[in-house]
């Protein structure tokens, strides 16, 4: 993991609160904040906390698809905290794979509609207030590789990561003049429990490298590292991930279309 401790000290006493946080990138990413000093709230609607315990990381429950939940964990974490938000990471996140219309099903897309797409704008929406009042604060959304070009055997998934694109390019712009720095990162495929049990064709031709720490460092990278030149919205993680987005903005759609096929799928596909 890359040291960048002089940039983290800077912000020693800020707040971070991050979703889905009990386990995988959300641990990684509230461990690592809190290591610099950072006041850190974990939320999950899971009560997995138990490796929270004597880290000063403050922990509790958040269903990312009731807005009264969010209003109710950030008013909770931000009482407890006693200082006003500085930033917000929208990291909770569902997927399935397979093909979809083969494994997917009504109810498996609704849920990941819910939690990727309505779960990120409940968070940015019930965050905004507390934000707004911090001239400085960012929100992080965490995306996914999957946004880059449509992705098979992960459509809906990949759906919603479009969608989280779209919704971080537009607040970036909305909130700019309100001092609010909003991010995504975007990582390939993550060892974490989220893609146990889950084989594609892509998982299969390119693997599973990237660790939830990878993600973690990106994350805070993107919320404490000023912009010095041109503002990066998006954050891809990993060599692979930084050749897809890029050559995404200067290949035609054609071989777009032909060299993600030869990534992410088994078959036969012609130009």
């Amino acid at each position: 993991m890359r040291s960048t401790t002089v940039c983290y000290g800077a912000h020693m006493g800020k707040t971070v609160f991050i979703s889905g946080a009990a386990q995988g990138i959300g641990r990684a990413t509230a461990t690592l904040f809190a290591s610099h000093g950072w006041t850190v709230g974990a939320y999950d609607l899971s009560d997995k906390f138990d490796w929270a315990e004597n880290t000063g990381i403050l922990t509790g429950h958040l269903d990312v698809t009731d807005p009264q939940s969010w209003s109710d964990a950030l008013s909770d974490f931000l009482t407890r905290a006693g200082k006003p938000l500085d930033a917000l990471v929208n990291n909770a996140g569902i997927l399935y794979g397979g093909p979809f219309a083969v494994d997917g099903s009504y109810e498996k897309d609704s849920a990941l509609v819910d939690v990727n797409v309505k779960g990120v704008l409940y968070g940015a929406r019930a965050a905004y207030p507390y934000l707004a009042e911090n001239k400085g604060s960012t929100l992080v959304n965490v995306a996914s590789a999957a946004e880059i070009y449509g992705t098979p055997d992960m459509a809906v998934y990949s759906a919603t990561k479009f969608a989280v694109r779209g919704i971080t390019e537009a607040l970036e712009l909305e909130w700019a003049d309100q001092g609010i720095t909003v991010r995504s990162v975007m990582p390939l495929y993550v060892r974490t429990g989220m893609l146990d049990g889950v084989e594609t064709s892509g998982t299969k031709r390119m693997g599973v490298k990237l660790t939830a720490e990878d993600i973690a460092s990106a994350i805070v990278d993107a919320t404490v590292k000023p912009n010095k030149f041109v503002t990066k919205v998006h954050h891809p993680v990993g060599l692979r991930t930084k050749l897809m987005y890029l050559s995404s903005h200067f290949s035609p759609d054609w071989l777009a279309r032909f060299a993600n096929s030869k990534l992410t799928s088994d078959r036969k596909i012609h130009i």
